[in-house]
């Protein structure tokens, strides 16, 4: 008898799940039995993550996507089910931020921001959603934030989409459940990546968020892996809309000394 947490026999599809946090993701579902289609936009990274989840037994392809071109979803889709012939979870990490006063931030950087984190998962979940439908099956697990929650200092473009995300991801859940398509979340704390250890360790900001922090370190991604296997697992077939926190008990956080 299959483990109720076992991916084996799935076919996940990792948008933006080269680098970071979509890295750790992809190379956890396939530790966990699914093949797993680490996508995004740099062709590099896309070869380098396939060649890991191969070397863990786990077929892939190699399809760059942007989530900011429909198209492009599209056609790592079609790829997808001409490969494996079905496509059962879907995780949306493509993300970008900018820190800068709220007062004169420039409005193309915002629709920038709010296209690529909020309107990108929308339009993944619409194509792969469409799909998930048709077979009355599906897993998909967006990328939230303690943004989502509370506000962090001069980030309001990516704490405005962060917010919405997790608004979208409950809409979905209302719409798509009871046809077989379970939408859920993920915030993460405060995990150091190759593109935050100089923030998190030499700035006052860092700082603070590490004080805010019960556990009194930051994650590390592989700490991610376990929600996302479960949410995308059939040990979560009566979980839909909701946002999971893994965040070392930030929210929780009030006074710490």
């Amino acid at each position: 008898m299959k483990h109720p947490l076992s991916l084996e026999g799935k076919t996940a599809v990792v948008v933006g799940g080269t680098s970071g946090i979509g890295r750790a993701l992809s190379l956890g579902l396939a530790e966990a039995g699914a093949d797993v289609i680490a996508t995004a936009r740099r062709r590099e990274q896309i070869e380098e993550t396939a060649a890991e989840i191969e070397v863990r037994g786990k077929r892939t392809l190699r399809v760059t996507s942007d989530v900011s071109d429909r198209t492009s979803l599209e056609i790592l889709l079609a790829e997808t089910l001409k490969a494996f012939g079905k496509a059962d979870i879907l995780i949306n990490c493509a993300g970008k931020i900018r820190r800068a006063p709220t007062l004169d931030f420039p409005e193309d950087e915002w629709q920038s921001i709010i296209d690529t984190n909020l309107t990108g998962t929308l339009r993944a979940c619409q194509v792969f959603g469409r799909h998930m439908l048709e077979r009355g099956y599906g897993r998909i697990i967006n990328i939230a934030s303690l943004n989502t929650f509370v506000a962090l200092n001069e980030v309001a473009a990516y704490a405005a989409s962060k917010a919405a995300v997790a608004s979208l991801t409950r809409s979905l859940a209302v719409e798509w459940s009871k046809h077989g398509v379970v939408v859920n979340a993920i915030a993460p704390g405060v995990f150091r990546t190759a593109l935050n250890a100089q923030l998190l360790d030499s700035t006052p900001r860092g700082k603070e968020l590490l004080m805010r922090t019960p556990m009194g370190r930051f994650g590390k991604t592989e700490e991610l892996v376990g929600a996302a296997v479960y949410l995308a697992s059939d040990a979560a077939s009566y979980v839909t809309g909701q946002v999971l926190v893994v965040d070392g008990g930030f929210l929780a956080s009030g006074v710490n000394q």
